[in-house]
């Protein structure tokens, strides 16, 4: 009887030790093969307008860039759906174009807060310092001063070509971007003074090089910078209005960086 016993007690151990076993193994495995959490990205795009064909390019390319990096990239063409709630979902926010009006007063102390606070990053192209008072619509101030408190004032309608000049070749952003880099065709927007005192900028346009020549210019003009006194990594990109300019491995190898960089921690 006490030898019954005894063998019961040596299969009842042998069984926890084995289950104890399997379940590490099973932990183990699943935690090897567990897909990473995915970056969420949310882009709000200028769909109608002159801004249209760039747009439509922009976001071909970033479902290729979303497909090598296994981002999810959900799109939105108003600001309405913007609050507290909504953003809390994305690591990224990327206003493609989309000018700075037109927002609820929602929208706009949501926004704040995840800028403010660095709840996400955050990518503006070209449209996104359109500050002033446009369609009825007062100038942001909070936007304002988070580009460095400047106003729009003039642009180059038709167009010039020009050389853009990286002035912060270490940072992140500028990774395996030449020194200095041609735009083919863009409106390299003015603005009542120059972000510089409040910003970093990390790249300028050269002004000597416009061609055709113009007298549309503002001196120091920055085109590309960050706001580091903002939690939120934050990356401004002038350039954003003709569809070619993701035929520019310059600027594709820009935007790329600006993504990376912005989304994460």
């Amino acid at each position: 009887m006490n030898n019954k016993i005894r063998m019961g007690d040596r299969l009842f151990i042998q069984f926890c030790i084995w289950s104890v076993v399997l379940t590490f193994i099973i932990v183990f495995v699943f935690n090897a093969t567990a897909q990473p959490q995915r970056t969420k990205i949310v882009v709000l795009a200028e769909h109608a307008g002159i801004h249209r064909p760039f747009v439509d390019t922009a976001i071909i390319w970033l479902e290729q860039l979303a497909a090598e990096h296994n981002f999810h990239i959900d799109y939105i063409e108003n600001a309405n759906k913007i609050n507290e709630a909504f953003l809390s979902q994305y690591q990224l926010f990327i206003q493609l174009d989309y000018p700075p009006y037109m927002w609820s007063d929602t929208a706009k102390e949501a926004f704040e807060k995840y800028i403010d606070e660095g709840r996400g990053g955050w990518v503006g192209f070209h449209h996104a310092t359109l500050l002033g008072e446009f369609d009825g619509f007062k100038i942001w101030p909070w936007f304002s001063e988070f580009m460095g408190e400047i106003k729009f004032t003039n642009y180059i309608a038709g167009f010039a070509k020009a050389t853009v000049n990286v002035e912060q070749s270490d940072h992140p952003v500028m990774k395996d971007i030449p020194r200095t880099f041609v735009i083919e065709k863009d409106e390299w927007y003015t603005y009542n003074q120059s972000p510089r005192p409040k910003v970093l900028v990390l790249a300028s346009v050269d002004e000597s090089t416009y061609f055709p020549d113009s007298k549309i210019k503002m001196g120091d003009h920055p085109v590309i910078w960050t706001n580091d006194h903002k939690k939120a990594r934050n990356i401004y990109i002038f350039m954003g209005h003709h569809p070619s300019l993701f035929s520019n491995s310059a600027y594709t190898r820009l935007f790329r960086n600006s993504i990376l960089w912005a989304s994460s921690k």
